[in-house]
């Protein structure tokens, strides 16, 4: 413990401030554009994201455990949040929409600060990989989906994912060829400017040249939709809607893990190794109020956000004083840039938000996980999918339900391994086709399960094992419990029931390898009593060794296959 504080401290003392300056002064470059575009996203003023990357990032900055995780909205967090908001107030009515904003992202910041409390930090790996990789592909196609129209200066109204592709098709006669100009020109300049630069403050250049064009060319006037009015002042205080809470809470469930999952994620993705760890619970904790605070303030729903800590990581930013500063370039954009960021063509946003949610497919990824395990890449399809056909929050359902499956099954059905004996040593491993050679012994039967005995598999291991049994029909049954961790109950009720149904059939039952928790249970059951010290043994070797010098007379064979 000494020697890592020592070099904490060390990495504070000589950490030079200019360096958090310059990282914060460039990671806004790259935040205030994208919490503007997200806010778009979420059908809500580009003034709400301006809000988001101000008090969430300052909260977050005394309470997270991360030196450098940057947090304000995220693409995953602002789609879900429209889809909520969606529900609630479908008119688009402004004034709820606000309320309704305020009262979503306040219940996302109780909810993260209640799982703080009852140390719900475990939660962060609670979604598979493969199935994350699924949900968030189908996320990055619905954003995309979403901000398509807007460079085209068309407006679909939206009915699911695959009707809004053809209803976008049959409006396409019906675009604006200047809006789609500027937008398509945006999308082409950002994407080329990414692929030099990568993490550049290109989306602040594509701002500004949009900005310029709008002025000089009168786009407003022109039929080009833009931003339109900002209030140039800082966020005003915003009380959310007791009465919206029940209607709100469902989604905010959702928001709330994936918000920490994001944020998690970031953080241990850009940990150096001299820093502090990654604390979840701590990092629930300042998420929350991150969270609550700004609903107070005007914000929408936040969380760590990678690609703007890579932007600070890159160019050497150390502490959370990198985000102070991003909070205050955030603060003099509201007092002082407000009235010009009106001009903004939507088409330039929605530019913004396809670059960056693009990155959210990864083909690559899936490739990865079909080479490793097809099982698990059908459940990442499932969870592609489950979004596109049933919608962003319901997806999250789906994308729990099947880590859950996956869990189960995985518990359910765990390995059981035949054991033979390695020639010419006391290495025991699996019998298989890559060994031919192994030793197995005429009337001992070796079994090893893997993992945790409970009332999911315990049936299971005893079918699977009666027909190791009923193919070998040996003497003994030896089963070595090294890799077993646990035993609940119900598998020691049917481990006792086995003994008593293999004594039947002339057949003994030993135990081998348990660690201490699972022969204290053995223990506590009175069955260790029943089997006694001549069928326990603290190894399977010397369980083989005792069969040898007690049992009947050994030969040995060569294991088939």
């Amino acid at each position: 413990m000494a020697p890592s504080q020592g070099a904490d401290q060390s990495l504070s003392l000589h950490t030079d401030p200019r360096l958090d300056l310059v990282a914060g002064l460039t990671a806004a470059a790259v935040v205030l554009p994208k919490a503007m575009a997200y806010a778009t996203v979420a059908g809500l003023p580009v003034s709400v994201g301006l809000y988001t990357a101000f008090v969430p990032m300052i909260v977050y900055a005394f309470l997270g455990t991360s030196r450098v995780l940057s947090v304000s909205s995220t693409t995953t967090l602002a789609i879900l949040t429209a889809t909520e908001l969606g529900l609630v107030v479908p008119d688009g009515d402004a004034g709820r929409l606000i309320t309704a904003t305020a009262t979503l992202t306040a219940l996302t910041g109780l909810l993260l600060m209640a799982a703080s409390v009852l140390r719900f930090g475990f939660v962060a790996n609670f979604i598979s990989s493969p199935v994350l990789t699924g949900f968030k592909a189908g996320i990055g196609l619905v954003i995309v989906l979403d901000q398509v129209p807007k460079l085209f200066g068309l407006h679909i109204a939206k009915e699911g994912f695959f009707r809004d592709v053809l209803s976008l098709v049959h409006h396409l006669p019906e675009a604006s060829v200047l809006t789609a100009v500027i937008g398509a020109s945006a999308l082409v300049l950002l994407l080329v400017m990414e692929q030099i630069w990568p993490h550049s403050p290109a989306p602040l250049a594509i701002v500004g040249g949009g900005i310029a064009i709008s002025w000089l060319a009168g786009l407003g006037a022109a039929g080009v939709s833009t931003v339109g009015f900002i209030p140039q002042a800082l966020p005003s205080l915003t009380f959310p809607d007791v009465d919206m809470v029940v209607q709100l809470l469902p989604g905010a469930i959702g928001i709330a893990l994936m918000s920490f999952t994001e944020t998690i994620a970031a953080g241990r993705a850009f940990a150096a190794p001299a820093e502090p760890p990654i604390r979840a619970n701590r990092e629930l904790l300042a998420d929350g109020a991150a969270n609550l605070a700004g609903a107070f303030f005007g914000a929408m729903p936040a969380g760590g956000g990678t690609s703007q800590t890579a932007v600070v990581r890159a160019v050497g930013g150390r502490t959370q004083k990198a985000s102070l500063v991003t909070a205050a370039v955030s603060a003099a954009t509201m007092l002082i840039l407000a009235p010009l960021l009106g001009l903004l063509p939507q088409a330039v946003l929605a530019a913004i938000v396809i670059v960056y949610s693009i990155g959210l497919i990864q083909p690559g990824e899936f490739r990865s996980i079909l080479k490793v395990r097809r099982m698990e890449f059908l459940w990442a399809l499932a969870a592609f999918f489950g979004v596109l056909l049933f919608g962003t929050l319901q997806g999250i359902v789906v994308a729990i339900a099947l880590s859950l499956v996956a869990l189960s099954r995985q518990a359910a059905n765990p390995r059981i391994h035949v054991i033979g004996r390695k020639p010419g040593g006391d290495v025991l491993r699996p019998v298989s086709s890559e060994h031919p050679d192994d030793e197995t012994f005429d009337g001992l039967l070796i079994v090893r399960p893997e993992g945790r005995l409970f009332f999911a598999n315990a049936q299971q291991i005893a079918d699977r094992i009666g027909g190791f049994v009923a193919e070998a029909k040996p003497s003994i049954l030896l089963l070595d419990l090294s890799g077993v961790f646990d035993i609940e109950y119900s598998a020691l009720q049917m481990m006792m029931e086995s003994d008593q149904r293999l004594a039947k059939q002339g057949v003994g039952l030993w135990l081998a390898g348990l660690n201490p928790d699972v022969l204290a249970y053995v223990r506590a059951s009175g069955f260790a009593d029943r089997l006694g010290r001549d069928r326990m043994f603290a190894t399977a070797g010397a369980g083989i060794r005792h069969y040898q010098d007690n049992a009947q007379p050994l030969t040995e064979r060569t294991a088939k296959t």
